[in-house]
């Protein structure tokens, strides 16, 4: 009870509490990011093999998880790619092991990659911005975790151009629940239901009006679905400036990216991170968008 009084009393221990909670949950969000879409390939690798009715062949076990005979968000344990060594506790402090170990293995001193360290850090003041853009509210809780899942989609789409259904479904779930128990986001249940079938149904169109007229996919159905749950946390009226602001960065990072990067021009690139990217940004900002947005085009 100390605690609560406390996190109500100061809001600057709360925005504190909550970037350090952030950079915790940044450190297992990497694990997360790593592990989550091998587990799937093996899941649809056996579920494949069950259909098929063939055995699943078993390569001897080696340096590819796909033929590990355990692998899981626990198992095995941490270690480095390299030489094998086993991440101690003390190693996985976020941003201050990676500081302290200069950035390399301890064991190989092989080089760790910055994303570690930066995927902690962003995700910590990102927690620390919501904490403080909503106070000690039961909204606050499931705003950071609704934060987690879009820091967790945004890396993982990146990586493989895939938006788990694992993850998107539940993150609809729990707006349209937000929104139901009225914890404080002023949204209306009907709004939020409304934009979680608006968010889907928007993209398809979209999807399939390209795919007839290019004989190409535009997007992914896990964008769909990711632009759902953001209409299921912040209504229907969110769903136009999120997409204009997302298409605007896409854009800008695609000729960015192919102009300076030497990105190919025929790679497809995810949408999900813009999507995101901007929902997070009208879930801290929306009301400030909304009323530059009215005061410029409507009135």
């Amino acid at each position: 009870m100390a605690i609560v009084q406390l996190l109500q009393q100061s809001p600057g221990f709360l925005i504190v509490a909550s970037a350090v909670l952030g950079l915790l949950v940044g450190s297992f969000s990497n694990v997360v990011v790593y592990r989550f879409p091998i587990m799937l390939q093996r899941d649809w690798k056996q579920q494949c093999c069950e259909y098929l009715e063939i055995e699943d062949p078993k390569p001897a076990e080696g340096s590819d998880p796909l033929s590990w005979k355990v692998f899981t968000l626990a198992k095995p344990d941490s270690h480095c790619p390299n030489c094998g060594h086993k991440i101690k506790p003390w190693e996985n402090i976020p941003v201050i092991s990676y500081l302290a170990l200069n950035g390399k293995c301890s064991g190989c001193k092989t080089k760790i990659s910055i994303r570690y360290p930066s995927v902690e850090f962003t995700n910590g003041v990102l927690s620390g911005l919501v904490a403080a853009t909503f106070g000690p509210t039961w909204l606050t809780l499931a705003l950071l975790l609704f934060t987690w899942g879009l820091v967790v989609l945004t890396l993982i789409d990146f990586d493989h151009q895939l938006l788990p259904d694992d993850v998107t479904y539940p993150m609809l779930w729990l707006g349209l629940a937000v929104n139901t128990f009225d914890l404080g986001l002023g949204v209306d249940i009907y709004d939020a239901v409304l934009g979680a079938i608006a968010g889907y149904l928007s993209l398809w169109v979209f999807y399939w009006a390209f795919k007839i007229l290019t004989g190409k996919e535009g997007m992914g159905y896990g964008d769909f679905k990711l632009l759902a749950a953001l209409g299921a946390w912040m209504g229907w009226q969110s769903l136009l400036p999120i997409i204009i602001l997302s298409s605007l960065v896409g854009t800008i990072f695609g000729i960015v990216s192919t102009m300076i990067m030497g990105r190919d021009r025929s790679a497809p690139m995810p949408f999900g991170p813009f999507l995101a990217g901007a929902g997070f940004i009208m879930l801290i900002w929306g009301p400030q968008i909304s009323a530059m947005y009215f005061s410029s085009f409507v009135s």
